[in-house]
């Protein structure tokens, strides 16, 4: 019986491999050909029904830009049954984001999007329409317009000094500091008091804010997921058992009833007469969820109507994009520092001249601070806080790069391959913060440099740019200025050069460090 079987399974073995080869060939062949004729970009060889998902590993960012080395700046790839073209140069990105901006401004119905983002009712996931542009317009000019983003200086500062304390705090108890913990900390307690005012919300039985802090990385892991019915409908089932489902309901029933409370409690404690701001004036004990639940009063010409659940899916994207940009940015800026003992020494030198009759940094001392700014560009030309940006999908029949590309494609923008694009950056994969003093970039505004696009561009620009700004540079300038850093990793007296901190990634809503960012933080006595 057991040699029958084998025989059996060799036979099958050679019936089966050329029916999957032919598959192969076909899957190929069917990705390039159009009956009309018309160009469309290069595919990889795929699999039957997988498409090209086992290319992508789990750093897709560098996967696509392998790819793309191969087969061209735009490719098209089948992601399960999903058609998704791949933009990798700075031409692809300026053409999809600039040139034909209408044509590329439409958003995929994620599926996690929809499930944690009150079916699209948000800015960054929401479909191209008349609720998006009015939406984003509210979001641009009353919640993160240059004189709000003003308002919130103190709130900065305040956080600021509650980070330098921390961590002078964990330096004099001789051992490591966490700084990739305190960063968190720091970007989440920003964005916090901007969206929510200085109250005190939290989980139940939540000690600390620890159990918060787990529940929105969940959600920053969450909202770009790929779940499998997604992908292969007949295959939903793979998410229950793999938790997926639980982790997804548990995870927004929490949120949910946060932001339940707060709006709540705003609409209670908001005096008899509602204060409604004139054109360009700005209250500065406004918080995001004030202004929002005053929008009816203040944009009653345009129309636009924000309930509950579109309140709440509006703070969810401020504090998915907010929190996770500025302290991924801020650890990279701090591992690469760290790397790059020079460029450490000349920024601290830049910051503590600036600053040193201050005592400390002030937001008014930053415009005075090139190579910072500097060194926050060649952070994200690097490191890119959004790898690949949030995929958009086409509203019509459109081009790119002379490809022709149907309406309803995604459309993924590797925006981490294009700031290390050696065709179009000298020394691509060095830290030369160096370029960025000679050909300044304000980063602040989105689409001046389609070579650097950490925030995307054109109508799905992100409208927190200018958010973030003074946020990482005002925490950066002062940990220089109050500390000397070094790893706790060394070289160990070696003389070629080693990295001392590992630059390993964790791919997620943002590219991360792998490891947390041990420093030893030793005060600085001028």
């Amino acid at each position: 019986m057991a040699v029958i079987s084998l025989v059996e399974l060799l036979i099958t073995v050679v019936a089966v491999v050329p029916i999957i080869l032919a598959l192969l060939l076909l899957s190929s062949f069917s990705s390039r050909k159009r009956a009309d004729g018309r160009r469309q970009p290069p595919s990889p060889l795929g699999l039957p029904l997988l498409g090209h998902l086992h290319l992508l590993g789990r750093l897709p960012h560098r996967a696509l830009q392998s790819l793309a080395a191969s087969h061209g700046p735009v490719m098209l790839l089948r992601l399960g049954r999903v058609p998704t073209v791949v933009a990798s140069s700075a031409a692809a990105a300026e053409e999809a984001m600039k040139t034909r901006d209408l044509a590329f401004s439409g958003r995929p119905m994620l599926l996690m999007a929809q499930r944690l983002l009150y079916g699209g009712r948000d800015v960054g996931f929401a479909p191209y329409g008349e609720y998006w542009r009015q939406a984003r317009r509210v979001c641009a000019l009353h919640l993160l317009g240059p004189r709000r983003i003003a308002s919130f200086r103190r709130v900065r500062e305040q956080e600021v000094d509650a980070l330098i304390a921390r961590v002078r705090h964990e330096a004099a108890a001789g051992g490591a500091v966490n700084l990739s913990d305190l960063l968190i900390c720091y970007s989440k307690a920003i964005i916090s008091r901007a969206a929510f005012g200085d109250g005190d919300y939290g989980l139940d039985g939540d000690e600390g804010g620890e159990k918060l802090r787990r529940v929105f990385a969940d959600f920053q892991e969450l909202v770009l997921a790929s779940p499998m019915r997604e992908i292969a409908p007949w295959l939903g089932w793979v998410d229950t058992l793999t938790g997926l489902e639980g982790k997804t309901r548990r995870t927004f029933e929490a949120l949910d009833g946060l932001l339940e409370r707060v709006i709540a409690d705003h609409r209670s404690r908001r005096s008899g007469g509602r204060q409604v701001l004139a054109d360009g004036e700005v209250d500065d004990h406004r918080d995001f969820v004030d202004m929002l639940l005053d929008v009816d009063e203040m944009d009653k010409d345009a129309g636009l109507r924000l309930d509950t659940d579109n309140i709440k899916a509006i703070i969810m994207d401020i504090f998915a994009a907010g929190t996770d940009t500025s302290s991924t940015v801020l650890g990279w800026a701090m591992a690469e520092l760290i790397n790059h003992p020079h460029e450490m020494r000349k920024l601290q030198d830049e910051v503590r001249g600036a600053a040193c009759a201050a005592g400390r940094v002030t937001e008014d001392h930053l415009d005075g601070m090139p190579y910072l700014k500097a060194v926050i560009c060649e952070t994200m030309r690097l490191h890119a806080p959004a790898a690949l940006l949030i995929p958009r999908e086409t509203t019509e029949d459109t081009e790119l790069l002379g490809y022709h590309i149907p309406a309803r494609t995604r459309v993924v923008i590797n925006a981490w391959a294009i700031g290390r694009d050696p065709t179009a950056w000298e020394r691509a994969e060095e830290f030369v913060p160096e370029r960025f003093v000679d050909a300044p970039v304000d980063y602040s505004r989105v689409g001046q440099d389609f070579r650097f696009v950490p925030f995307g561009a054109g109508r799905r620009g992100c409208p927190g740019a200018g958010f973030a700004a003074p946020t990482m540079e005002l925490a950066l300038a002062n940990m220089l200025y109050h500390f000397d850093w070094a790893s706790m990793a060394h070289g160990g007296g070696r003389r070629q050069w080693t990295p001392l901190v590992d630059v390993s990634e964790v791919f997620g809503l943002s590219v991360r460090l792998k490891a947390p960012l041990m420093l030893v933080a030793k005060p600085w006595l001028g």
